[in-house]
């Protein structure tokens, strides 16, 4: 890690962190059962979501959740789904239910009153729905959304928005993913990267950020 040589001052100024696979998990059940129902391996329908000519378009807010779900669609049609059951599945494969993992949420806020934290994230036009829909609206300073700003991680576009947007340079960033391509791109224009695995990760990066968890009062 980046430490700076003040011993008082904290080694990062800023936290960019990556939302899917890092804060937020989805809940894929549901579509297992909806895939075997159609004839379809677990999986298949993630791959005709994020599949080339429409990953693209969504993160970079070409699309519209509707539009989505019509594209999903398509691509479940032209691998041999029926129409019912592709509209279906692919309109809940847009609805997927999702978590927010309460160790991170709590990691963030805790760096958040020693730094600016903005999460970073290759998403969708309507990430801000989805973000107050799980509580966490107000969990960092900004957002830095690929479908607004018009370049998706790893493009060093939205790395350098992210650093602006912070109001630091990027050798003063630490930034926390879970893709190692994505992780690269950020130390390559000299921030610090995490590539994230599991909370104590992020601890650990964190650690020289944090006052002391609260604890209990004593009986």
């Amino acid at each position: 890690m980046t430490t700076s040589a003040d011993p008082g001052k904290p080694p990062f100024d800023a936290v960019l962190c990556d939302i899917d696979g890092v804060i937020r998990f989805f809940d894929h059940r549901g579509i297992a059962l909806l895939e075997h129902a159609a004839g379809l391996p677990e999986g298949g329908a993630a791959q005709a979501a994020f599949g080339p000519g429409i990953a693209e378009q969504l993160v970079l807010g070409a699309l519209t959740r509707e539009q989505w779900a019509q594209a999903i669609a398509g691509r479940l049609r032209g691998d041999g789904v029926p129409a019912g059951p592709a509209a279906e599945l692919a309109t809940a494969f847009t609805r997927v239910p999702a978590r927010a993992d309460a160790a991170v949420v709590d990691l963030l806020r805790r760096a958040r009153q020693r730094c600016t934290v903005l999460l970073v994230s290759n998403a969708t036009v309507w990430l801000d729905e989805d973000l107050a829909a799980l509580g966490l609206a107000g969990l960092a300073d900004g957002v830095v959304n690929s479908a607004r700003v018009g370049a998706a991680k790893p493009d060093p576009r939205i790395y350098r928005f992210a650093a602006d947007q912070a109001r630091v340079s990027p050798g003063r960033c630490l930034f926390v993913d879970d893709r190692p391509e994505n992780v690269e791109a950020a130390r390559r224009l000299g921030m610090t990267g995490l590539l994230y695995r599991e909370p104590a990760d992020l601890h650990r990066a964190l650690g020289p950020l944090l006052d002391p968890a609260p604890t209990a009062d004593p009986l």
